[in-house]
């Protein structure tokens, strides 16, 4: 789960990592009042699940309250489209207004999940206010990292380490290495998927400051984690992920294809996908319906590929171990049946209560496309989504 900047430095500070002041407005008049109390020279920040805001007019320097109303005004309610956005952009509904700081240089913090070591990573290079990848693709010397040991934690001699290593004086390692360690506990208590402070500011007077910050917590843990989930803004999802979420379908993610896909098991499911890319398609989706033995779970699945206006034909694809195809056939008949399912759609069933399954959608009379194997079933799903093209 993604969190908004000001979220992300509200629970950053409550770990003792420095931030600056400001707060956040959802109203112009709210950005003035804040810019008057921060003493009028602030900025003003578009809050948006995106990076590039400032190359987009998502974010405004002000040098008095009236500006920052000005630039509040232009930035609320806007589309803000990225780099990363893609061409649909994303609602702006609040800024982040704060103090204006005095930058001396910018340096790039962040910790993830290695998922090649199995351990937390932190990540430090000198190259801070830039794209890490980038850094990475340019000059990878530029950047330094440490793994994090579950069974001893972040250790302070790891952040000397990469203060050191970007180049900070003797005067800021031990704060460095603090800050370093205040923003692993930050992450390993909330569960986080990836903390990125870009920049990490030191400034005029040699203070460090998490100038911008980005968190992401792990969706898996959301349990474990009632506040935060509070947090969550689904206005900055894609509405199908929203409503498949809602739905109790875990496992979705729209994609920019035209076939749909309803697999169960995330290692069939991503077969699938390179089994229909390897055919020249592209899949719409990526879901993974998982045990589903009720037929409504089923149909709820197929309504959210179907409404997708993007999706030309469907793929079911079911490897039946736990899950019974008999009650996904059941499921499919429903959503044909009742008019919701109205694209060319691709069955291939295998597995527990196979016979059963087959049965029923012979028995229906309706025009299913049967593959009995799956390159068969990837191989007729981008051939039925060609001629829906063409047609």
């Amino acid at each position: 789960m993604k969190l908004h900047e000001f979220q992300a430095k509200e629970i950053l500070a409550e770990y003792g990592v420095p931030v600056p002041r400001g707060r956040v407005a959802r109203t112009p008049d709210e950005a003035a009042e804040i810019a008057t109390e921060l003493g009028g020279k602030v900025v003003v920040k578009a809050q948006a699940h995106t990076g590039g805001r400032g190359k987009g007019g998502g974010v405004k320097l002000a040098n008095s309250a009236e500006e920052a109303r000005h630039a509040a005004g232009e930035i609320l309610g806007m589309q803000l489209v990225t780099h990363q956005t893609g061409e649909a952009g994303l609602p702006v509904h609040s800024v982040l207004v704060e103090e204006q700081i005095d930058i001396a240089r910018e340096l790039y913090l962040s910790i993830a999940i290695d998922n090649s070591a199995g351990k937390p990573i932190l990540i430090a290079s000198a190259a801070g206010g830039m794209d890490i990848e980038e850094v990475a693709g340019k000059t990878p010397e530029a950047i330094h990292r440490q793994l994090i040991y579950p069974h001893c934690g972040f250790q302070p001699f790891q952040g000397r380490a990469l203060a050191f290593a970007i180049g900070l004086d003797a005067d800021l390692l031990r704060p460095a290495a603090e800050l370093m360690g205040n923003v692993a506990r930050a992450f390993e208590e909330n569960d986080g998927a990836i903390v990125e402070i870009n920049p990490l500011v030191v400034t005029g007077d040699g203070r460090l400051i998490a100038a911008d910050a980005k968190f992401s917590t792990d969706d898996s843990a959301d349990f474990r984690h009632p506040r935060l989930t509070e947090l969550r803004d689904t206005t900055q999802e894609d509405a199908r992920e929203v409503e498949a979420h809602e739905a109790g379908i875990e496992n979705y993610v729209k994609l920019d294809g035209d076939i749909g896909c309803l697999v169960n098991g995330a290692g069939l499911a991503m077969a699938t996908l390179d089994a229909i890319k390897f055919e020249g398609g592209n899949s719409a989706n990526f879901l993974d319906i998982g045990t589903a033995n009720n037929p409504e779970a089923v149909v709820t699945a197929l309504k959210i590929i179907c409404e997708d206006p993007d999706v030309k034909t469907v793929l079911v694809n079911v490897f039946g171990g736990l899950a019974r195809t008999d009650i996904i056939a059941e499921g499919v008949v429903q959503a044909m049946t009742s008019g919701m399912l109205t694209q060319p759609t691709v069955v291939r069933l295998a597995g527990t209560n196979v016979e059963e399954g087959l049965k029923i959608l012979d028995d229906s009379g309706l025009n299913v496309i049967r593959a009995d194997g799956f390159a068969e079933a990837a191989q007729k799903s981008v051939a039925a989504a060609a001629a829906a093209s063409k047609g």
